[in-house]
């Protein structure tokens, strides 16, 4: 008789109907034994209608006999999933089994606020193993590597049902479009411990993909979703590139949802067409941002922003910002005001070019700024992780520090490196954020200067649980300016360290060397780096504990100067949009007035 735990791998809680019954419903505790493996235990309380119906399903006692004895059968199929095939389950009520036909007068004496003891005992008994193996039909050699399951192996139903759905993936993949692999049938030897399994395979004919339409367009242009798609007719069929094209046109912007179906048969030319199914999201969106640190004060901000503004994809986002709403190393209120329009495709598919302009004013205790900039980048999708781009931008600006008021004219060639595996924009729990820059800069007016900043900042984010609750979360940065000395170098052009996005517990730019009357200098070289642990609570809450340090010195080299250390505790609000953070931090490390307590308030991790 072949085992039955091969229909699933898993054993999910079905709630029986009982019937209806005069006598009260009677409470009752359920005790698991353990078995000595830790998964069959977890799967059996998931399994175990006693368990889920506790509360939910109270029950009377011919109706609590018949809910256990439904998970004796339930149980043995847990067992039997784990390759267990000879394993026994024993349910006692108050110590007495389930056939004692005095049971259900047991159960009535109890007291209705007393509850009944029940016993569940799960016993392994002997594991057992694959013996035969067999796959009937004609599999390509390439893709038959793919079934990885051979005698021998404990015969558990999660494994069975795997190695048949990684061969099917394998045959689709390789363009057997309508290939089928059935469910294994098997077996049991139960004098050997071992289970046979057989699959039966039919590949069908080798596909080209035929005629690749979309449908659902509206304001969006035909040509430029064409330019977009890489999938082309005529290429060999693989669900794979198909969905990775579901997902590039849902990366665009202007689609809210992105539906890819093929066609049930080939058409007359002996390819079977893709259509993919569109639908059109808001062209126009507003938001809204707001933050609060202790250092920088508290920002308001609103864009507005059309993702396709001729029909091609293109965006025009505007913004604008109030910053400096208190906070201790602000002198006044300042704004970011800025406009960005991008061109999707821009001579090549995975290519945009993208123009900017924007004016600004920022108050600190290390400088006051007043800017406009603008600029041009070009940026290329180098592949699903890698990304590269090259920008020209100029800023006016006049920036006053110490008493002094300064003009400068800046032209600068960012050259930037990016990488991104994480998982999340806003909470990431695993991946890895990397950027490297270099950017030449001349300085036209006086003191002028041809300098070069070079930065290299990364991330990542280690699932200690793999359920994205317990994560340690790593960043670092180093950084360094060559040709210029500290005070050749535009104020704002330099490094500073201190507030939320390097060393916490530190004031804002308040890390590395200072005027005589402690406001900050900044720096030619810069070096941070922190470890963060975070935890969530239940399903909206959650905590961090962090360690900030690094520094900044003048010397154009990293790791030189006076270390800072800060740490601190944080907590976490989930929400669709993201964390809502707020963090508190003290200097471990105090330099003149920059180490003080701290607190951060934002949306999104903090990094």
């Amino acid at each position: 008789m072949p085992p039955a735990a091969w229909a699933s791998a898993a054993v999910f809680a079905i709630s029986l109907a009982t019937p209806s019954r005069a006598a009260d419903p009677q409470p009752y505790d359920v005790t698991f034994a353990k078995t000595g493996d830790a998964s069959i235990d977890k799967l059996a309380k998931e399994t175990s209608n006693l368990v889920t119906l506790r509360t939910k399903a109270p029950a009377g006692p011919f109706a609590l006999v018949l809910r256990a004895r439904s998970d004796e059968d339930r149980l043995r199929t847990v067992l039997n999933s784990a390759g267990y095939y000879d394993g026994q389950v024993t349910i006692t009520i108050d110590g007495k089994s389930l056939d004692d036909p005095n049971l259900p007068q047991t159960i009535a004496n109890y007291a209705s606020a007393t509850p009944i003891p029940i016993e569940v005992t799960m016993t392994r008994g002997p594991l057992f193993h694959l013996g035969q193996v067999a796959v009937k039909g004609d599999v390509p050699a390439t893709d038959m590597a793919a079934f990885q399951l051979k005698s021998g192996a404990p015969a558990r139903a999660e494994d069975v049902i795997a190695a048949g759905a990684r061969l099917q993936s394998a045959l689709l993949n390789d363009g057997y479009a309508f290939a089928k692999v059935s469910t294994p049938s098997a077996f049991e030897n139960p004098a050997q411990h071992t289970i046979d399994v057989t699959y039966t395979v039919a590949t069908g004919p080798r596909v080209d993909i035929g005629p690749i339409s979309v449908q659902g367009l509206r304001s969006v242009h035909q040509g430029f979703v064409q330019r977009e798609m890489s999938l082309k007719p005529g290429e060999q069929y693989s669900p794979d590139k198909i969905e990775s094209e579901r997902q590039t046109l849902a990366g665009l912007h202007v689609f809210s949802s992105v539906q890819a179906q093929t066609a049930k048969q080939v058409g007359p030319d002996g390819r079977l067409p893709v259509t993919f199914i569109v639908t059109e999201g808001p062209p126009r969106t507003v938001s809204f941002t707001a933050g609060y640190a202790s250092d920088t004060g508290g920002t308001l901000g609103a864009s507005w922003t059309h993702y396709n503004l001729f029909g091609g994809g293109e965006q025009l986002n505007l913004s604008a910002t109030a910053t400096g709403l208190g906070g201790s190393s602000t002198d006044g209120l300042g704004y970011n005001i800025g406009a960005t329009y991008t061109l999707p495709a821009f001579l090549r598919r995975d290519q945009s070019l993208s123009f900017n302009v924007g004016a600004l004013k920022q108050n600190f205790d290390a400088y006051n700024q007043t800017a406009l900039l603008a600029g041009t980048t070009l940026t290329r999708k180098l592949d699903k992780h890698w990304s590269a781009s090259v920008g020209l931008s100029g800023i006016i600006e006049q920036v006053e520090q110490e008493n002094i008021t300064r003009d400068y004219d800046l032209l600068q060639v960012p050259l930037t490196l990016k990488y991104d595996s994480t998982n999340s924009l806003f909470d990431p729990t695993k991946g890895i954020r990397a950027t490297a820059s270099i950017t030449p800069t001349e300085s036209f007016l006086e003191p002028s200067a041809f300098f070069t900043i070079m930065q290299l900042s990364g991330s990542t984010y280690l699932d200690l649980t793999g359920k994205g609750r317990s994560i340690i979360a790593l960043r670092g940065l180093v950084g360094s300016v060559q040709g210029a000395s500290t005070f050749q170098l535009p104020p704002d052009q330099r490094f500073y360290a201190g507030g939320s996005n390097t060393i916490r517990g530190y004031a804002y730019q308040s890390v590395g060397p200072q005027f005589a009357d402690g406001n900050p200098i900044g720096g030619t070289a810069i070096d941070t780096g922190t470890v963060e642990y975070r935890q969530r609570i239940g399903k909206s809450f959650g905590t961090a504990v962090f360690v900030d340090a690094g520094q900044v010195s003048s010397s154009s080299a990293p790791f030189k100067g006076s270390l800072k250390v800060g740490a601190g505790l944080g907590v976490r609000y989930y929400t669709p949009i993201g964390p809502i953070r707020v963090d508190f931090a003290v200097p471990l490390v105090h330099q003149d007035n920059s180490g003080t307590f701290q607190f951060y308030i934002g949306i999104g991790q903090a990094f």
